[in-house]
């Protein structure tokens, strides 16, 4: 049996902060998605190509689309806790508060 639903007053939130706390976090999920892109390049050229995959000039020219969708994907799944140390940092750039 469940119990009865219980309504709760959300927390305030200022109208005017909101807009500005979402363009930081959009900001630094798309920081952190960049950095693993290129974290992801890096260690793609650091891999020797075996026979299977040898491409030639196509598969040398996507890998890099390759590396920078794989850290878009990396960081819409979590990625590695940086977006939101960047949002906090960016916040407090603009003389707000995060919360913390």
């Amino acid at each position: 049996m469940t119990g009865p639903v219980i309504a709760a007053a959300a927390a305030p939130v200022s109208h005017s902060a909101l807009p500005k706390d979402a363009a930081a976090k959009q900001t630094a999920e798309k920081f952190e998605a960049v950095f693993l892109g290129q974290m992801t390049q890096l260690m793609m050229e650091s891999v020797e190509v075996g026979d299977q995959f040898s491409g030639g000039h196509g598969e040398e020219m996507f890998r890099g689309v390759l590396a920078e969708k794989l850290g878009t994907a990396m960081a819409a799944k979590g990625g590695i806790g940086l977006a939101p140390a960047v949002m906090a940092q960016i916040i407090k750039m603009q003389g707000g508060s995060n919360g913390q």
